[in-house]
């Protein structure tokens, strides 16, 4: 302990035979807590730094912490007091809370070393007594403000446990649950008569119960002693929700999710169990698939769903259903059949009650992992690891249809929409959504990163919730109502800013009508009204407050529009006008920060270039046209300009200059003809290209 500034140690508190965990100041700060792993508390005296009482809690601590006066837990701590037969003056009492491996609440008074009060259970607490399967807390905090205490377990989740004052006596219970991992998600269902929560089995011995609005965990039902495998679950004639579980284990239990206790254990399979699935109709059995490759129906006759204890469950019938694993099992909506899909890539289908073998189905080329009833045909569906689904017929086991479209295995298909349409997910993380008329893929959804093992349908809202590998649990709600709603109302408010639009034009209001066009995305209608405007007198200041009024998002468009209509021989005079009023009201800082823009100017210059290039070559054949039509006399020179004067001046001196070879041509036939034959060719020679540097002058003049 340091002193103001010191750093000097003052004392050295040397009285725990392990590692110290945690440590607590009481409110007046002399009186230190400390909790260690040698599974006592110590007692502090801060005054002379003595050990005032040594706590023996027989339990491994990770967190000890003080109870506040004032707040509800320490009215509380007085209730507890009161019934204690030992009583010391308020002044001598110190009060805390801990907790360790077993997972359960203690609250304890220093003086006579005497617990208060102690959890009977846990959400937490483990029945066996492998040190490894033991998740204890690991850290503990009293909330500010009067929330509570917070506890933090070892496998990522917060607990807050409130005290709840009753009309007999006060009791700490857990008020809200905070999960942080799911670990891999092996099976889930919907839970309630409004399909609320969602029953979840993860790589845990228990089952988490989420309330599907704000995805918080609601309960736990724990009881397994091995990983939960699967789940499903039913609402009973009675009104309660029940859930069927099989476990690693090699048992399956039974439960009441109303009042969240175990209320049958069922018994005799010798391997773990794969696959559960209540009854459809009457909900007086459920059936269960095994490691062990039978097929058992369970009978829920007599049992009582608001027993303490659990009953054992009795079996009606067994049946060795598969060669291999069986892998899914799914009980028809009139409860006379139940398919099972196994290991051996086939599935099998038999009548209820005693199992009698119907047909088998045979087709796939790798194990199969879910089978299902349609709910308005005669059918069944099976999803393979060969990455296909397929529809059979019951009557001879035909295969009907194939659906190909995942690229790995597909894990679980369930149909949707009265069997007119179907969900499936595999080990590729991607949930696809298929037509059955038309054995299309409709929809495909990824948002996984891992196998998607899990996979659960709402028979009344339609919502289908997915989980996997990734310890992810997604929503998905059916949006094809909201989808049509909101497509309608963009097609009558896209009507009613057409015919303003068209309202615009009729008014002349160019720069509205400009704007409301870019709002439509319509090209074509853009191009007609800057068309319009260039033929119109003062057009300029028309363009230049349209483009204006552009937001800088639909000059990206613009630009597009630009390089289509500058590909059109037609349309160029158009684009290449816009282009230069654009340049001139943009500056460079924000040209270059509209989006695309270098690809944009990339398909704007070439074009651009060979239009100017046309241009030239247009200009510089007018020019010759005018000369050869004023030399043919077609069109009168124009004597009165300086550039006629120039011309006029060129062409006597193109005469003067043609008259002089010519007199030069006469003088030199006299020599011998050999040179003379040269002279001639060399004479005509110059005067060709003394015409047609005149020409030349001529038509640049």
């Amino acid at each position: 302990m340091a002193k103001n500034t010191e750093k000097k140690c003052l004392a050295i508190l040397d009285k725990h035979f392990s590692a110290v965990s945690s440590i607590a100041l009481s409110e007046d700060g002399w009186t230190l807590l400390s909790a260690g792993r040698d599974k006592v508390v110590n007692v502090w005296d801060l005054h002379d730094y003595s050990c005032k009482t040594t706590v023996a809690t027989y339990e491994v601590l990770e967190a000890v912490t003080t109870v506040s006066s004032g707040s509800p837990f320490a009215s509380f701590v007085a209730s507890l007091d009161q019934k204690s037969k030992k009583k010391k003056t308020p002044s001598e009492e110190t009060h805390f809370i801990t907790l360790g491996e077993r997972g359960v609440v203690r609250i304890w008074k220093s003086e006579g070393s005497v617990c208060l009060y102690e959890q009977k259970s846990s959400d937490i607490t483990v029945s066996s007594d492998d040190e490894e399967s033991k998740r204890g807390f690991t850290a503990a905090a009293m909330l500010p403000s009067d929330r509570g205490l917070l506890c933090v377990t070892a496998d990522q989740q917060f607990f807050i446990y409130s005290v709840v004052e009753n009309v007999e006596e006060s009791e700490l219970v857990l008020s809200k649950r905070f999960v942080g991992y799911n670990e891999e998600i092996s099976d889930m269902k919907f839970l309630g008569d409004e399909e609320q929560f969602l029953a979840v089995a993860t790589n845990l011995e228990e089952v988490r119960v989420y309330d599907v609005a704000t995805m918080s965990c609601s309960y736990v039902l724990a009881g397994h002693k091995e990983v939960v495998l699967s789940l499903d679950t039913c609402i009973s004639s009675s009104g309660n929700v029940l859930v069927v579980t099989g476990s690693k284990d090699k048992t399956v239990r039974l439960w009441n999710a109303t009042s969240q206790s175990c209320i049958g254990v069922g018994t005799g399979h010798n391997g773990d169990i794969l696959a559960v699935a209540f009854a459809k109709k009457s909900f007086s059995f459920f059936v269960s698939g095994s490691g062990d490759r039978t097929l058992k129906v369970w009978s829920l006759d007599g049992i009582s769903e608001d027993t303490e204890e659990p009953v054992n469950l009795k079996t009606r019938s067994v049946v060795a259903a598969h060669d291999k694993d069986i892998n899914s099992v799914a009980v028809a909506r009139n409860d006379s059949l139940v398919c099972t899909g196994s290991e051996d890539r086939t599935a099998s289908i038999w009548k209820l009650p005693d199992l009698v073998h119907v047909v088998t189905l045979k087709g796939h080329k790798r194990r199969i992992f879910s089978v299902e009833f349609s709910p308005v045909d005669q059918c069944v569906m099976t999803a393979s690891g060969d990455k296909t689904v397929k529809i059979w017929a019951i009557s001879d086991g035909s295969c009907l249809k194939t659906f190909e479209g995942h690229t790995s295995s597909v894990l679980r298909a369930s149909f949707i929409t009265d069997g007119t349409q179907f969900v499936s997910c595999g080990a590729d993380g991607l949930l696809k959504l298929w037509n059955v008329n038309t054995s299309e893929c409709i929809a495909t959804y990824d948002q996984h990163e891992d196998k998607v093992w899990a996979l659960a349908v709402g028979k009344k809202t339609e919502m289908v919730a997915t989980g996997g590998g990734d310890a992810v649990i997604n929503i998905w709600h059916d949006s094809t109502a909201s989808d049509k709603e909101d497509e309608f109302r963009k097609e009558e408010e896209t009507i009613l800013r057409g015919q303003e639009l068209e309202n615009a034009v009729l008014d002349a209001e160019y720069t509205k009508a400009i704007r409301l066009a870019f709002e439509l995305r319509r090209p074509h209608k853009v191009y007609e009204l800057f068309a319009g405007l260039c033929k119109k007198r003062e057009s300029d200041d028309q363009i230049v407050r349209a483009l204006q009024g552009l937001e800088k998002e639909e000059f990206s468009f613009l630009f597009e529009y630009l390089r289509e209509w500058n590909t059109k021989p037609n349309r160029c005079h158009i684009a290449q006008f816009v282009l230069y009023q654009t340049f001139n009201i943009l500056p460079p800082t924000e040209i270059v920060q509209v989006k695309g823009i270098g690809e944009l100017l990339e398909g704007l210059i070439p074009y651009s270039q060979r239009h100017f290039n046309r241009m030239d070559r247009f200009v510089r054949s007018s020019f010759l046209l005018d000369y050869t039509l004023g030399e043919m006399s077609v069109i009168d020179p124009e004597t009165e300009t300086e550039h006629r004067k120039d011309k006029k001046i060129d062409k006597e001196e193109i005469i003067a200059s043609v008259s002089i070879i010519e007199q030069e041509t006469e003088a030199d036939q006299k020599t011998p003809s050999r040179k003379r034959k040269s002279q001639k060719a060399k004479d005509r020679s110059s005067k060709k290209r003394l015409v047609a540097e005149a020409q030349g002058n001529v038509i640049a003049v």
